[in-house]
C-alpha cells in the first residue's frame, strides 16, 4: 500500500503539470486578436485582444536590430504602427505576414536622406524546408528586418491574427 501511494503521487504532479502547461499554450477558441505587439528588446511578439496579452511567441529580427529602420538593405526591423496587409502563403519562408512598412513616416524619413525605405517587411516562419530547425533559429538574428517564429508558431499566428490587424513594433 505504502509503494502504491508513493507511485501515484508523482504520477498525479506530472499529469497536474502537463495539463497546466497544455492549459498555458492553448487559447480558447474564441480568441480574438486585434493587436500584435512586437518589443525588439525583448525579442518577443506579443499577441493582444483588448489590451490583454493572450499569448507571447520569442522571434529573431533584423540582423542589426538596435534602431529604426531608415533604409532598404540596413537589417533593421522598423519602428512603428502598421498593419498586417495581406498574406503569402506560398513565400519563400513558410507563411508570411506582409506588413504596411513603410508608413508616411517611414517615406518622409527616407525622402529627407534621398534613400529609398525599403519594403517587403514580415512576420514569417523559416526558410521553406528548414522548419526542422525549430526554436533554434532565435540564436541569433538572421532576418533582413523581418519578424520570424517558427513554422508552427506561424500557423497559429496565421489563424489568430486577421487581416488589417494592427502591429506596434517597439524599440
Amino acid at each position: 500500500m505504502k509503494h502504491q501511494i508513493q507511485r501515484a503521487v508523482p504520477a498525479s504532479l506530472i499529469f497536474l503539470l502537463a495539463c497546466l502547461c497544455r492549459a498555458d499554450d492553448q487559447l480558447p477558441s474564441n480568441a480574438r486578436v486585434d493587436k500584435v505587439l512586437v518589443l525588439k528588446k525583448e525579442r518577443t511578439l506579443e499577441l493582444l485582444d483588448h489590451g490583454k496579452v493572450l499569448k507571447k511567441y520569442k522571434v529573431a529580427l533584423g540582423g542589426a536590430p538596435v534602431g529604426p529602420k531608415t533604409r532598404q538593405g540596413d537589417h533593421k526591423t522598423p519602428e512603428g504602427t502598421y498593419v498586417v496587409d495581406r498574406r503569402n502563403a506560398h513565400s519563400a519562408y513558410y507563411r508570411a505576414l506582409h506588413l504596411s512598412y513603410p508608413n508616411a513616416e517611414d517615406r518622409a524619413r527616407a525622402r529627407k536622406s534621398g534613400l529609398p525605405p525599403g519594403g517587403d517587411i514580415m512576420i514569417h516562419g523559416l526558410p521553406n524546408g528548414m522548419g526542422w530547425i525549430g526554436n533554434a533559429h532565435r540564436q541569433r538574428d538572421w532576418t533582413d528586418g523581418c519578424i520570424a517564429v517558427t513554422d508552427k508558431e506561424i500557423d497559429e499566428i496565421w489563424q489568430l491574427v486577421p487581416d488589417g490587424t494592427m502591429v506596434e513594433i517597439r524599440p
